[in-house]
């Protein structure tokens, strides 16, 4: 299995808001990983000794978009970020032969939105 180099990235959404983010799994020469039947996990923290049971919010991803094309994606609900904060996070994958390994991790930040309302 090649190895992924963790990279750090903030995210930052409104309050409320949804979104989906779309990953791709590549090897080191930039080519698509076949996914299929890897788990990929979202877990978001308010302390990183947090146990995972009491994550902020936890995703786990079975069914991916295009996995033979190494493509899964993460949607975050207007119940996921409904709370305005500073957390942490990590996205990790587990593959169909057991490894596991971290490939993203940062800051969530749910900020304070101007508008509301939603009708």
């Amino acid at each position: 299995m090649d190895d992924f180099v963790i990279n750090q990235t903030n995210l930052f959404i409104k309050r409320g808001d949804t979104k989906t983010y779309t990953l791709y799994f590549e090897d080191d020469d930039g080519a698509r990983l076949d996914i299929t039947g890897w788990t990929v996990f979202l877990t978001v923290k308010i302390n990183v000794d947090d146990l995972d049971s009491a994550a902020y919010i936890k995703k786990t991803i079975l069914s991916h978009t295009n996995p033979t094309n190494g493509e899964t994606q993460i949607s975050l609900t207007s119940l996921d970020t409904a709370d305005v904060g500073n957390y942490i996070y990590d996205i990790q994958y587990r593959s169909n032969v057991g490894a596991i390994k971290t490939v993203l991790e940062g800051f969530l930040v749910i900020a304070k939105d101007v508008t509301q309302r939603t009708s």
